[in-house]
C-alpha cells in the first residue's frame, strides 16, 4: 500500500478522472509549467525524449496526452487522447493528432489492433485504482498483440507537487496494474536518476515497460 494518503476530494470508484484536470484552467496551468523556471533556458525534456525514443514504440496511443509533451516524441501516426477538450485543442494547434475519448471512438485508423504501443504517462496518479483498471481495459484492445505498454508515474517530490494527484503509484502498484490487465512486465526502472533521488528531484519517474498478451 502507499505511504502517501490520497488527496482530499478523491473520486469514488468509477469516476472517470479527477474533475479539475478537465478544465481550461488546468490546460493553462500545464502551458505555464512548460515554460517555468529553468525550462525556458535549457532543453530539460531531452532525457525524457530520449527515454521514449530508445524504446522504439512505433505508432503510439498516448492516453492522457495533455498538451502533447510526450506525443511530440512518439513515432509517425501516433495519436493522443485526453478527457480535457481544451488540452486536445492545444495538441491540435501544435499539429498533433489528438481526440477526446468520444472522438477517438469514431476516429479513422484507431480501431482494434491499430497501434504498436500504449503509453500511460503521468495519468495513473490522477485516478483511483478501479478507474485506472478501466482505462487499461478500454484502450489495450487498440494495441496489437505483443505490442508494448509503457506506464510512467512520479516519485515522491513530483507526487507531492500537484494537488490533482490522488494516489501513490510506485513500482508495486504499477506491477499490480500490469498483472490485472494481463500485461507481461519486461522491466521496471527509475528515470532519469537512481530511485533515491525521487525524494529530492521532482522529475524522477517510475517506469514500467511490458507487452500485451499475444
Amino acid at each position: 500500500m502507499s505511504d502517501f494518503p490520497a488527496a482530499s476530494g478523491a473520486p469514488t470508484p468509477g469516476t472517470p478522472i479527477t474533475p479539475s484536470t478537465a478544465t481550461s484552467d488546468y490546460t493553462r496551468r500545464l502551458a505555464r509549467l512548460e515554460q517555468a523556471g529553468i525550462k525556458r533556458l535549457l532543453p530539460t525534456q531531452a532525457p525524457y525524449r530520449w527515454n521514449l525514443q530508445r524504446l522504439h514504440l512505433g505508432r503510439v496511443l498516448d492516453i492522457g496526452c495533455g498538451l502533447g509533451r510526450n506525443l511530440l516524441n512518439c513515432g509517425p501516426g501516433s495519436v493522443g487522447v485526453d478527457h480535457n477538450p481544451h488540452s486536445v485543442g492545444t495538441c491540435r494547434e501544435r499539429g498533433l493528432n489528438a481526440y477526446t475519448p468520444d472522438g477517438l471512438a469514431g476516429a479513422p485508423d484507431c480501431g482494434p489492433g491499430s497501434f504498436d504501443s500504449l503509453l500511460l504517462a503521468h495519468v495513473l496518479e490522477h485516478v483511483d485504482e478501479e478507474t485506472a483498471a478501466s482505462l487499461l481495459e478500454q484502450y489495450l484492445p487498440l494495441v496489437k498483440p505483443r505490442g508494448s505498454v509503457v506506464m510512467i508515474t512520479p516519485q515522491e517530490v513530483g507526487y507531492r507537487s500537484d494537488a490533482t494527484h490522488i494516489r501513490w503509484v510506485g513500482f508495486e502498484e504499477l506491477r499490480g496494474h500490469a498483472a490485472r490487465a494481463g500485461i507481461a512486465v519486461g522491466r521496471t526502472y527509475s528515470f532519469p536518476l537512481p530511485r533515491p533521488m525521487g525524494k529530492v528531484f521532482p522529475y524522477n519517474e517510475f517506469v514500467l515497460v511490458g507487452r500485451v498478451a499475444a
